[in-house]
This record gives C-alpha cells, sequence and structure tokens, in this order.
C-alpha cells in the first residue's frame, strides 16, 4: 500500500475506524498538534538529552501515540475503540507524570521568573521548551472538543506534561 492514496485531495481525512471528517476540523487540530508536539518531542530525543530525560521522553512518546488514537475517534466509536483494546488515559498516566515532575523538583531546580528559551545555549533545553508550547496548544485543541472526548484524564495529563517539560528544559539548562 501505498502513503500516496490521493484519498486527502479534496480537503477530507479519516478519523480512526474510517469515518471522514474535514482536515480544519476541530478534532484534526488536536490530533495533529499532538502529532507535533510527538515530533518534536523526537528532536529533544535525538538532541542528546540526559538519560533520565530520554527515558522521559520515550514514556511521554509510547502515551502520545494511545492518546492520538483516544482523540481521533468520535464518541460514537469509543466503545468500539475500548473493544479493540486500544490504550486509554487514567488516573495511572496522571500520576506518572506528576511522579517525574516532582523528581525533577527535588533536584532543587533554581529559576525565578519566566524562563528565556535558549538563553542558557542548551539546544535540548530549548527544544523542550518548544515542545512545552505545542503541548499547551495540544490542550486547548482537546479542550475545544468540550464533551467529545472520552477520558477526563486527557487535558489533566496534558497539563502536567507540559509542567514536566517546563521542569525538564531547567534541569537540561543546568539551574
Amino acid at each position: 500500500m501505498s502513503i500516496v492514496t490521493k484519498t486527502g485531495d479534496d480537503g477530507e481525512t479519516s478519523l480512526l475506524f474510517g469515518k471522514r471528517v474535514a482536515k480544519t476540523d476541530p478534532r484534526i487540530e488536536a490530533v495533529g498538534a499532538l502529532d507535533e508536539l510527538n515530533a518534536v518531542l523526537g528532536v529533544v530525543r535525538a538532541s542528546g538529552g540526559s538519560a533520565e530525560c530520554v527515558r522521559l521522553i520515550d514514556r511521554l512518546q509510547e502515551r502520545l501515540v494511545g492518546l492520538m488514537g483516544e482523540v481521533g475517534i468520535l464518541p460514537e466509536d469509543s466503545e468500539r475503540y475500548a473493544e479493540k483494546g486500544y490504550p486509554v488515559l487514567d488516573a495511572s498516566h496522571v500520576e506518572e507524570v506528576e511522579v517525574a515532575a516532582k523528581g525533577l523538583e527535588a533536584k532543587g531546580l533554581n529559576f525565578s521568573g519566566w524562563a528565556r528559551p535558549g538563553a542558557a545555549g542548551s539546544l535540548v533545553a530549548a527544544h523542550l521548551d518548544v515542545a512545552r508550547t505545542i503541548c499547551r496548544r495540544a490542550e486547548r485543541r482537546v479542550l475545544e472538543l468540550g464533551d467529545g472526548v472520552e477520558s477526563d484524564y486527557v487535558t489533566v495529563f496534558l497539563n502536567r506534561v507540559s509542567d514536566m517539560l517546563w521542569l525538564l528544559a531547567r534541569d537540561a539548562e543546568g539551574t
């Protein structure tokens, strides 16, 4: 099968389970922001971060792939999604990010006021700051879906992830 299907030439794309929607649909915007976050986390991973940073990014990317599926369905397909055994965010995933953030805070990072991304000269930290801003946008896009996302944990998870990315950036700066 070719990646060049030509099925999107008319400005539509498919959700999971084949439902067609406009490429400008809010659900596609949300999935796209999550995909962009996943991609920039790949840049962070390839930029030479610490082993701890790479481990945390790997877990986040794993969660984001599942989250894109969860957001990429219509509410009426939630039961079918669950029957297929696809991943759904729950409280344990939020707690996992909170534990990682607390671990970073326990390092005694020193910061005050707003960070100036890139000012410390760390490419990894600058990419993490970009990831944080994309994460915030993904959170806003998911919030725009209102009740159109099954899990109550999606926006809480994204909120925690953006906090953790901020802490990872400060850690990468050595502050």
